[in-house]
């Protein structure tokens, strides 16, 4: 039984020399040729400015929907930390009978806080509000009964019902109001916006891809001849392709680039009437940014985006591109 030659060490180290040299000779080619299709958009500065702002543009606006929704989530998140139950205890409720379900209301689980609010400092806080001091104070009895604000551990509109349903069977309290619906319009509000953004994410991005592949059919196009030379000589679609889709890339780069600057430059626009809005209102709030993941995932889908596009004009015209 004949037994196969071990390969020379000088077999194995042509073997690895030439691979070398092929990994060099690829990575020259990628250089060259990301380089020369920087060059060929800097050569033409209009039209390629006119592509990256039609990709911006389509770039802007779900990012800008992604940056209002995210700015409802926050808003949210405040207001359901800010969202309490109140118990009104049973008429004829004493003070010190009132200081005791306080006490038996801040024992049930689930419960991070109370503020008991007796009889009369509801009458005085309601006589404050209404500006009626003069009226409610001819009164020979108070109406309103003690109440008792409890602030729940567990937010969530689930948990708070499930505490509200304990709460309102200690003895002594008459009823508990849980107001949440204005928290569950809302959040319906920001699914549907989830949704319209993400549609719209969806379409912008199709029109990304057909912005830059309608660019790489007519780069293909224009440079048929070529493609025609190097393609008889042995090229492969790979090596045809590799400038085209960096061509893509370096269109998707600029638009995101600008995308970012648009949704800066808004964002700082917009920053003072919104905080002025929101100090008329008694509160404080400012413009969620993109941040640093913000930007970096924005430019990368840009980037995606117009490497995909170029990749599929490529595609369907290369084959189309027969050498005669």
């Amino acid at each position: 039984m004949s037994r196969r030659p071990a390969p020379s060490p000088r077999g194995a180290r042509t073997h690895r020399t030439r691979s070398s040299s092929r990994l060099r000779g690829w990575l020259r080619h990628h250089r060259a040729m990301c380089l020369d299709s920087a060059w060929r958009l800097l050569r033409t500065p209009v039209s390629s400015l006119v592509t990256m702002l039609a990709i911006a543009i389509a770039m802007v606006l779900p990012a800008g929907l992604w940056l209002t929704l995210d700015s409802a989530r926050l808003l949210d998140a405040e207001l359901t930390e800010s969202a309490t139950l109140t118990a009104y205890l049973a008429p004829g409720v004493g003070d010190g009978e009132a200081a005791r379900i306080d006490e038996a209301l801040g024992a049930q689980p689930g419960v991070a806080r109370t503020r008991l609010i007796t009889a009369a400092e509801g009458m005085a806080e309601f006589q404050q509000a209404l500006g009626l001091e003069d009226a409610l104070g001819r009164l020979d009895d108070n109406p309103l009964p003690a109440s008792v604000v409890v602030t729940p551990e567990a937010p969530a509109p689930e948990a708070a019902r499930a505490l509200a349903e304990s709460l309102a069977a200690v003895p002594g309290v008459e009823e508990v109001r849980l107001d949440l619906a204005w928290i569950e319009r809302l959040r319906s509000l920001a699914e549907l916006g989830q949704r319209v953004t993400l549609a719209l994410a969806v379409l912008f991005g199709g029109g990304v891809l057909l912005v830059v592949g309608n660019t790489i059919r007519l780069a293909v196009e224009s440079r048929r001849k070529e493609i025609e030379v190097v393609t008889l000589i042995g090229a492969t679609h790979g090596f045809v392709r590799r400038p085209f889709l960096y061509s893509g890339a370096w269109y998707g780069l600029g638009g995101g680039l600008l995308a970012w600057g648009l949704l800066t430059l808004g964002g700082e626009w917009l920053a003072t009437p919104v905080s002025a809005l929101a100090a008329s209102y008694g509160a404080s709030f400012s413009l969620p940014r993109l941040g640093v993941g913000g930007s970096a995932f924005l430019v990368g889908c840009s980037m995606l985006l117009g490497w995909l596009g170029a990749w599929m004009a490529v595609s369907r015209h290369l084959a189309e591109v027969k050498p005669r």
